[in-house]
């Protein structure tokens, strides 16, 4: 059936419903990084998102909803990215090493995004929640192929979790930077993860590996 002024067509309805909730996710991304999610407010957001106030709830439930929708957003992208990245190297180390540097040196390169990981972690608990599954495959691959060895799983992620998220602030700060916090922490955290002092440090200096191409 063709469109007619009185029935438009749906899909000119859905685009423009996606790209209000788009804007609204874009707002409050920018905000959470900027001044942290406790301290953003939803007319801060639909403010910054030029929507009115009333229509945020056409497309989120509360506050607690669109920070859950950043989470995933901000989780899928970065993990697809160094899947895709690493999608060619054998070796469990080697992943596990390129996705610590990579969010480390990303950190430095946009600091919008570091800041946005940092400050979902205090609040929301991010190396679990959305970025745990991940890392916790990764370990596994690991552990399965003999290159790793940990007492404790959770432990384990906890604890270079920790570092990797506690590093970026420090770059993000100015205390550091990339280039000298990366290599020694796939170092560090190679070695908690059970391999030895030697190859960890040898396979914390390899190059990473070029992106993919796109057509």
């Amino acid at each position: 059936m063709s469109a007619t002024p009185e029935n438009p067509p749906v899909d000119r309805r859905a685009r423009r419903k996606a790209e209000t909730r788009a804007k609204l996710v874009e707002a409050a991304r920018a905000l959470f990084a900027r001044q942290g999610i406790d301290a953003t407010r939803i007319n801060e957001i639909t403010e910054s998102a030029d929507v009115g106030f009333g229509s945020f709830y056409n497309y989120f439930e509360d506050k607690d909803a669109i920070v859950a929708t950043v989470l995933e957003e901000v989780a899928a992208a970065a993990g697809a990215s160094i899947d895709a990245t690493s999608a060619g190297l054998e070796d469990p180390a080697e992943v596990v090493a390129f996705a610590h540097r990579s969010l480390v040196e990303r950190a430095a390169s946009d600091d919008e995004w570091g800041w946005l990981l940092v400050r979902l972690e205090v609040t929301h608990d991010l190396a679990f929640s959305t970025l745990g599954p991940y890392a916790v495959r990764d370990l596994r691959r690991g552990i399965e192929a003999g290159r790793f060895s940990v007492a404790d799983e959770a432990v384990a992620l906890i604890a270079t979790g920790g570092a990797l998220l506690g590093v970026m602030r420090a770059v993000l700060e100015g205390r550091v930077t990339a280039a000298q916090a990366a290599g020694p922490h796939v170092e560090g955290v190679l070695r908690m993860f059970g391999v030895a002092p030697e190859d960890a440090a040898e396979i914390a200096r390899r190059p990473l590996p070029a992106p993919p191409r796109t057509e």
